[in-house]
């Protein structure tokens, strides 16, 4: 998810929510287009914006405005980088486990507004799932709240999960109150060679009911995993399956134990706890895969667990060089290409993948297109099947005027 462009005349910086509601009142009262930035980092997700406006950043927002830790929640500024809100956290040994690339940069509204997820969601869940307040300001530059220490929500609305992952089309989010969990006593990652996909829906099926309990289920590609993992892999050796687990020291210790003695019985060959030195190495390149140097194109298949394997066949059979990584126990695979497809994006997707994902109940999106070459609605979002109705009512309740990304988002 690499930066890019936008059609932006000049940047607001605004000190406070006061400033805030200023900036987007004067924008509506001018019919002038508003995009929210972020930290930046994710500003290649979208559609390509069409007309010019005004960029609003809340770098200055970044305050720690309460933290009862003994309540396990936090109330911050949508502007905190998501490393200072881990620091912050870390103090008190608890956490917000949405691991997101680029966490020096990254605010926590843009990781709400894109609804972004790493390796942790199959134990931990998603974002969706820890935030409990939130405050914002609309496309006409009205204040609103809901959830957590507000009374109610406005016209029924369930604020929280409404402008998650809005690509802050409805409002741009200013505050937000979240809910934590205590940081594990230990952490371990365990690695085994995959020959075949067959073999890797066999693994991957016994994880479900392993008292392993894993927090972790990562799928990896060979051809480009192999350095990280500090293996050569043989040239039967299609991928790389990662498990990580979490809990205290003794309980990871029997988790360990557990999962290799499984893999025993299964007859695994080559499977390992990835040492301690290496094991920091691993984890920094699973959290920041979606973000590496700029590539052609990354797509990201969002399908049913059971599918995982097959979704990631299909995109060697497009790009034998394209390297994948897929969060397998959510049936999240992310497809870095070597090349952009000389058929064309469209009729790769349309005529290889989306039928795939399709079937699957699911669907691809493009995370990173820096060409900008045949970003349509239909090729950016996947041909997502839904009626779009009550989404264009709820998205003109918020922004009549459509000046909030406008054009971006899965609007029609």
């Amino acid at each position: 998810m690499v930066s890019s462009d936008l059609p932006i005349s000049t940047t607001h910086t605004p000190r406070d929510r006061g400033e805030l509601i200023e900036v987007l009142r004067d924008a509506c009262s001018l019919r002038t287009p508003v995009y929210p930035i972020g930290g930046g980092t994710s500003l290649g997700y979208g559609l390509p914006a069409k007309v010019e406006g005004i960029g609003v950043s809340l770098a200055d927002l970044d305050l720690v405005e309460d933290y009862p830790a003994r309540d396990m929640t936090i109330t911050v500024d949508a502007g905190i980088t998501m490393r200072r809100l881990a620091e912050t956290l870390a103090t008190e040994q608890q956490r917000l486990p949405v691991d997101v690339p680029s966490a020096g940069d990254a605010t926590l509204g843009g990781v709400v507004a894109t609804d972004f997820s790493g390796p942790r969601r199959f134990g931990c869940g998603t974002m969706r799932d820890y935030v409990i307040g939130i405050e914002a300001v609309d496309g006409c530059g009205r204040p609103f709240a809901g959830g957590g220490r507000v009374v109610k929500n406005v016209a029924g609305y369930d604020f929280c999960k409404l402008l998650t992952g809005s690509l802050g089309t409805l409002g741009i989010i200013n505050r937000l109150t979240l809910k934590l969990k205590p940081a594990p006593e230990q952490f371990a990652l365990l690695m085994c060679p995959i020959e075949s996909w067959d073999r890797a829906e066999q693994l991957l099926a016994d994880l479900v009911d392993s008292p392993a309990a894993p927090t972790i289920i990562e799928l990896v590609s060979r051809g480009g995993w192999e350095e990280t993992l500090h293996v050569s892999g043989s040239s039967s050796t299609i991928a790389f399956l990662i498990v990580g687990l979490e809990g205290t020291a003794a309980e990871v210790d029997w988790m360990r134990d557990q999962l290799l003695s499984e893999w025993r019985e299964r007859r695994v060959a080559g499977a390992t706890v990835i040492g301690e030195d290496a094991a920091p190495a691993v984890w920094n390149r699973l959290v920041e895969f979606p973000d590496e140097a700029e590539c052609p194109l990354v797509l990201k298949a969002n399908v049913l667990p059971s599918v995982t394997t097959r979704m990631m066949a299909a995109f060697h059979e497009i790009d034998s060089e394209c390297v994948l990584q897929a969060h397998a126990g959510n049936g999240i695979v992310i497809a870095r290409f070597a090349e952009f497809p000389a058929a064309g994006l469209s009729r790769v997707l349309v005529g290889s993948l989306m039928p795939i994902a399709n079937a699957a109940d699911g669907n691809i999106v493009v995370l990173s297109n820096p060409s900008g070459a045949e970003m349509t609605h239909q090729s950016m979002w996947g041909g997502i099947q839904t009626r779009f109705e009550l989404m264009n009512r709820v998205k003109h309740e918020f922004d009549p005027y459509n000046l909030l990304n406008p054009d971006r988002f899965v609007y029609v």
